[in-house]
C-alpha cells in the first residue's frame, strides 16, 4: 500500500471503494466497509463496477472509430486495467488524454503510472470548477481545444447534489469544446429499483458519502443541445454491447449515453450556395 499524504485513511473515499470491487490493493478498512456493505444492499455493485470499466472501453473505442484523438476524463478513479489513455492510444497512437481528479491517492498513482507516457497528463482539478480545468496550463498544453475532444463522465456526476448545479457544470465544459466533440456519461438511476437505491444511499451518507441517483429524463438533461448517438439514453450493458443485448439486472441500476456537439450551422448565405444557387442572390 503506497503512502500518500492529503489523505485521511478513516474516511471512505469513492475511488478506493471502485478499487476494492475492481480487485485493487490501494484501498483502506474504511473503503472496503463502505464496499462490503453497499454489496450487501446491493450485490451487483461490483459487477457495475467492471460494467463501468466496459462501458468507457467502449466508449472510447467508439469515439477514436469517429477520428477523435483528445480525450478528458474527470474523475477517472484509480489506475487499472482498461484505462482511457490505453484504449485511445491503442487505436491512435497520435491519441492525447487528460485526466482530471482531485484524490491524493488517485493523483500520486497516475503520476507514477504515466510516467514516460507521451501525451497524456493528470491534473490536480474539481469538478465542480469547470473554469479552472479549461484553464489548467497542463491540459492546455497537452491538448488542442480547437479539434474534437471526447470528455468523458463516467459515473462521477451522480456524487453531485443539485446544490453542486451539475446541469450548469456539464454545460460550461461541453460550451468549451469545439463542434464535432462528444460527451459521455455515465450516472446511477434509482428508476427500476427505488426501495434498493434509498437504502444504498442511506448506507453512503452514513459514511460521508453523498450520492444522486437521476432518472432518465434527468440525465438525456446533461446532452441539451447535443445530437444523442444511437442508441441514446440507455442502461448501462445496452450501449452497443459487443456480444448483443443484454438483461443483465446490473444493466438497470445505471443510465449511459453519448452526445455530439454540432457542427456549426450553415450561415444563409452557405446553405444557398450548398443547395446550388451559387450563381443567385442569397434571400
Amino acid at each position: 500500500m503506497s503512502t500518500v499524504s492529503g489523505f485521511d485513511a478513516s474516511k471512505p473515499n469513492v475511488a478506493r471503494v471502485y478499487d476494492y470491487w475492481l480487485g485493487g490493493k490501494e484501498n483502506f478498512a474504511a473503503d472496503r466497509r463502505l464496499a462490503e456493505e453497499i454489496t450487501r444492499l446491493n450485490p451487483d455493485a461490483p459487477g457495475m463496477a467492471l460494467d463501468n470499466r466496459a462501458f468507457i472501453t467502449r466508449a472510447v473505442t467508439w469515439a477514436a472509430g469517429q477520428g477523435v484523438t483528445q480525450f478528458i476524463d474527470i474523475g477517472a478513479g484509480l489506475p487499472t486495467v482498461g484505462n482511457t489513455h490505453e484504449i485511445a492510444l491503442a487505436a491512435n497512437g497520435a491519441a492525447r488524454v487528460v485526466y482530471v481528479d482531485h484524490d491524493p491517492v488517485v493523483l500520486a498513482h497516475a503520476r507514477a503510472m504515466l510516467q514516460g507516457v507521451p501525451n497524456t497528463t493528470i491534473i490536480e482539478q474539481d469538478l465542480l470548477e469547470p473554469d479552472k480545468i479549461l484553464a489548467d496550463p497542463a491540459l492546455t498544453a497537452t491538448l488542442d481545444l480547437d479539434r474534437p475532444v471526447a470528455l468523458m463522465l463516467i459515473a462521477v456526476l451522480h456524487f453531485l447534489t443539485e446544490q453542486d448545479g451539475p446541469q450548469g457544470i456539464v454545460s460550461e465544459l461541453v460550451s468549451a469544446l469545439p463542434p464535432g466533440s462528444y460527451l459521455a456519461i455515465a450516472h446511477l438511476t434509482a428508476d427500476f429499483n427505488p426501495e434498493e437505491a434509498a437504502v444504498a444511499q442511506a448506507a453512503g451518507q452514513r459514511s460521508g458519502v453523498t450520492y444522486v441517483p437521476r432518472s432518465r429524463a434527468e440525465v438525456a438533461a446533461f446532452f441539451a443541445g447535443l445530437d444523442l448517438v444511437d442508441p441514446g439514453v440507455v442502461p448501462l450493458l445496452g450501449w452497443r454491447p459487443e456480444d448483443g443485448a443484454s438483461d443483465d439486472s446490473r444493466a438497470v441500476r445505471s443510465y449511459v449515453a453519448i452526445g455530439r456537439k454540432p457542427l456549426q450551422p450553415l450561415t444563409q448565405a452557405a446553405s444557398w450556395c450548398a443547395a446550388g444557387n451559387c450563381a443567385g442572390d442569397p434571400p
